[in-house]
């Protein structure tokens, strides 16, 4: 996925403290956790969800995590935080009074997955990921096959005639429905309570938050990118470490 066009890589402000009336969302890996070598071998800080809990608090519940991760990865690594969460780029999401919502599988999902399996297969230190409703082709344990990653995954993408999409990642090949996406989840959330009327603030680190950061500044938002290069952002955090500090300094006013 390449940036969107007025993206930038150079200096930007940090993000202002948060206020009552904003409706924050937040990507995990990258922005709340440090990248780990495979998914599950992620570390959450046993702090995390008690400050997601009290920065849920102080905006009155409209916080909620947004992540290319399942939904029941969110709940257990987030475990007692049980405020709203989106999964799978937004193909599932918890909504804040618990109900849970879905979206069916395209055929041409299971079709891609056999592909990239076989390909996977062939080539040691390359994993697929099946989410369910999307899939990720990591290639972390084998950086030389990048480019043969992503020229798979758009092959396979041309083979379903535009059902699917692919986003390039860290280390990662996500592929998924044309209609899911960070920025329709965000934009769903905000059409429901506590979220609706409230200013959007996103904070991301990785090309699947860019769409998501398009959607918050188009409405007047806080666009937050963690970590280095060009983004559509338009305020920076430099690495986890600062967005757990910004978050901790935003309850503490």
């Amino acid at each position: 996925m390449a940036r969107p066009s007025g993206a930038t890589s150079g200096r930007l402000p940090v993000p202002p403290p948060l206020c009552r009336d904003h409706a924050l969302f937040l990507d995990f890996d990258g922005t709340l956790v440090e990248i780990a070598a495979t998914p599950d071998l992620v570390r959450v800080a046993p702090e995390l969800p008690l400050l997601l809990g009290a920065i849920a608090d102080f905006l009155d519940g409209s916080l909620a995590l947004v992540s290319g991760r399942p939904l029941d990865d969110l709940v257990r690594l987030l475990a007692p935080f049980s405020g709203a969460m989106a999964g799978q780029h937004g193909r599932e999401r918890r909504r804040s009074d618990g109900s849970v919502l879905g979206s069916p599988v395209p055929p041409a999902l299971a079709r891609a997955a056999q592909m990239l399996a076989n390909f996977a297969e062939r080539h040691p230190g390359v994993m697929l990921e099946d989410k369910g409703g999307t899939l990720a082709l990591h290639y972390r344990q084998a950086p030389s096959l990048e480019v043969g990653c992503r020229e798979r995954v758009r092959r396979v993408v041309d083979a379903t005639g535009g059902a699917l999409k692919s986003i390039d990642g860290k280390m990662v090949v996500e592929l998924m429905p044309r209609t899911a996406g960070k920025g329709q989840a965000i934009a769903a959330f905000l059409a429901e309570p506590p979220f609706k009327g409230r200013m959007p603030v996103f904070v991301g680190d990785d090309s699947g938050d860019e769409e998501g950061f398009v959607v918050v500044d188009r409405l007047g938002g806080v666009s937050v990118h963690v970590g280095v290069g060009p983004t559509a952002a338009r305020h920076r955090l430099a690495d986890v470490a600062e967005v757990l500090a910004w978050l901790a300094r935003s309850v503490s006013l």
